[in-house]
């Protein structure tokens, strides 16, 4: 006798009844980039449709992206000024704080490095070339407090400094702060998929590469070793960076720790699909949705990407 799985994909009502895993718009996180200014909506070369934002054009951005259900951010500054007094104090505390005044019922997320505000362009403190791990650990702390006093939900560190997690934890705690999340990059690999996001937040580094601290791409026990890490001290959210060539590194991260694993689909990514599509090789929309399903199936809970307010407009799931 044939046996016919065929049978459950017979037309797209049967297909979309039986399907095991769904992209929604509750997944999804949209990043943004702030800058200083008034009226600014700068797009980003290498990001097509991207745009750098003026806390003003900011605002609208987000609400016009809430009206499609996106309730979360993640907020990158783009500084006038290369000085860690700017993370500290600078443009997005003053978006946390303006965004939270005038838009209820969304979930706002601060990144958390140093590399976009140092002329060095790294994650952590540089002496003599070196970049100094446990000196950046206060810096980060006071970073993220800045971040929560402000509004923040939820504050990111991206800069992959061993104990970060525990000294920002503390901070937090410290400070009353107890209800703000962290979501760590745990799992952030050295990559070539970043080209167009330091393009987008002019956080190249000045000299020498990220290969010191983030991770060699080639490893994988190494990848289950830093969230370990992580969640011993302290982390709410995991999450991996990149994503597309590494969907075996959140399935694995799904599998063995009980935490919400998020999937960053960087810029390269994003990029790579814009010239495709603008070459007129793929279809876009299809893609996208193949890309971030993907994800979804390898054990992702949250997805970062640069498609969202698109895929937010295609998608029905609520």
């Amino acid at each position: 006798m044939i046996k016919r799985p065929r049978r459950l994909r017979k037309n797209e009502i049967i297909r979309s009844l039986v399907r095991e895993y769904k992209v929604c718009v509750d997944d999804l996180v949209y990043p943004l980039f702030i800058k200083d200014g008034y009226k600014l909506k700068e797009e980003i070369d290498s990001m097509p449709g991207i745009f750098r934002y003026s806390i003003d054009t900011a605002i609208e951005e987000i609400k016009e992206a809430r009206s499609y259900g996106i309730k979360s951010f993640i907020l990158f500054g783009v500084p006038e000024e290369k000085n860690l007094e700017c993370a500290l104090s600078g443009i997005i505390p003053k978006a946390l704080r303006q965004i939270k005044r005038e838009i209820e019922d969304i979930v706002l997320i601060a990144d958390v490095c140093m590399c976009g505000y140092t002329k060095e362009g790294h994650c952590g403190i540089v002496k003599d070339g070196v970049i100094l791990n446990d000196e950046s650990l206060t810096v980060l702390a006071d970073i993220a407090l800045s971040y929560a006093e402000a509004g923040a939900d939820i504050v990111a560190p991206s800069d992959m400094m061993d104990g970060r997690v525990y000294e920002i934890r503390k901070k937090l705690d410290e400070h009353k702060f107890t209800d703000t999340l962290i979501m760590s990059y745990s799992v952030k690999y050295a990559s070539s998929f970043y080209g167009p996001f330091r393009d987008a937040a002019h956080s190249a580094p000045a000299f020498g590469d990220r290969k010191t601290y983030q991770m060699d791409y080639a490893n994988k026990r190494e990848a289950l070793m830093e969230i370990e890490l992580d969640i011993e001290e302290g982390a709410d959210i995991v999450m991996v960076k990149p994503a597309l060539s590494y969907l075996d590194i959140i399935h694995l991260a799904k599998e063995k720790f009980n935490l919400p694993v998020a999937a960053y689909n960087v810029s390269g990514e994003y990029s790579m699909v814009k010239a495709a599509s603008k070459m007129g090789w793929i279809n876009e929309k299809d893609i996208v949705m193949e890309i971030l399903t993907s994800m979804k199936r390898a054990g992702a809970d949250i997805i970062i990407t640069y498609h969202a307010k698109d895929v937010a407009r295609w998608i029905t799931c609520q």
